[in-house]
């Protein structure tokens, strides 16, 4: 099985031009899953990378994201971007749409050339600029502050933030970014209220906000936090008697990642591969727990 998820990616890699560099990147990520897929080894990107391509244009999985099924040990030790990104298209149409990425997570060829977003009219907001450009296809770059966001109120009707707002007033020096943030790492920072404040502003009415972070016990890793209830229930007092929301939690396991209860999660921490804090036996990649919230404004 792992053979053929190999073999799957060297297949759909549309990126490496010649046979050398096809037969590089199968032996690479065969070298990665022979080794036993340590997470952020080499290998390890591109292979999550088709792991998110295969499940976001798959609607068999779509769907079970959708009605919660059983995942089935799926994303093995891989990070929580490969149960996002099949979170936020199983809530995507196909309609014709004004979208704001806010945090530029979708700033890829294999998101910008996804079928679902050929009628979206996307606009990409984050700090500065990144060295993915895709003006070429109609995509639309803002910079500046997501707790000053510069659009005019209702503009949207979708606006996504996937795992951007833990690193808000965080030390975002490692993405290159030298600019005033928390420093007391016992302290958590609110900060990232006035930016869900701003992506509420900017949402059409009937318009849906996906928002999507870390959720467990509070860990303040320098560069993002990680989120407990007390901070979760900020956000939802934001959206009382303005709309309506759902909310969906995953947590990884030894096996997988899976869906779980809010509950279950209260004291689970993250590891961060930059300073080896939070390392298990459980080969988690970066945060065990997010929370995926679907919210829809009056």
């Amino acid at each position: 099985m792992l053979k053929k998820v190999a073999k799957y990616i060297l297949r759909k890699n549309k990126e490496k031009k010649n046979k050398n560099d096809r037969q590089a990147l199968l032996r690479e990520v065969e070298e990665y899953i022979d080794k036993g897929r340590e997470p952020w080894s080499k290998g390890y990107h591109q292979y999550k990378q088709e792991v998110i391509v295969k499940s976001i244009n798959d609607q068999g999985f779509l769907e079970k994201i959708k009605i919660k099924a059983p995942l089935n040990n799926y994303g093995y030790r891989l990070d929580e971007r490969v149960v996002e990104y099949p979170w936020i298209f199983s809530k995507l149409n196909v309609k014709k749409q004004k979208l704001l990425d806010a945090g530029s997570t979708f700033n890829f060829d294999f998101i910008v050339n996804h079928p679902i977003l050929k009628n979206k009219d996307l606009t990409i907001f984050t700090f500065a600029p990144e060295s993915n450009n895709f003006c070429n296809k109609g995509v639309s770059y803002v910079y500046g502050d997501l707790r000053n966001i510069v659009f005019k109120d209702n503009l949207f009707d979708v606006v996504i933030s996937q795992s951007t707002i833990e690193h808000i007033d965080m030390d975002n020096s490692i993405y290159g970014y030298d600019v005033k943030h928390n420093e007391d790492i016992n302290r958590k920072s609110y900060d990232y209220i006035l930016a869900v404040r701003e992506m509420i502003r900017v949402l059409k009415n009937k318009g849906t906000l996906l928002l999507t972070f870390p959720f467990g016990k509070f860990e303040n890793h320098g560069f993002f936090q990680q989120f407990d209830e007390e901070m979760l229930n900020k956000i939802l007092e934001l959206f009382q008697n303005i709309g309506t929301y759902k909310l969906d939690f995953f947590h990884y396991k030894k096996q997988g990642w899976e869906f779980a209860k809010q509950a279950e999660l209260v004291d689970v921490v993250s590891y961060n591969p930059h300073t080896g804090k939070g390392k298990h036996e459980d080969g988690a990649a970066h945060c065990r727990s997010v929370v995926c919230i679907h919210f829809i404004k009056k």
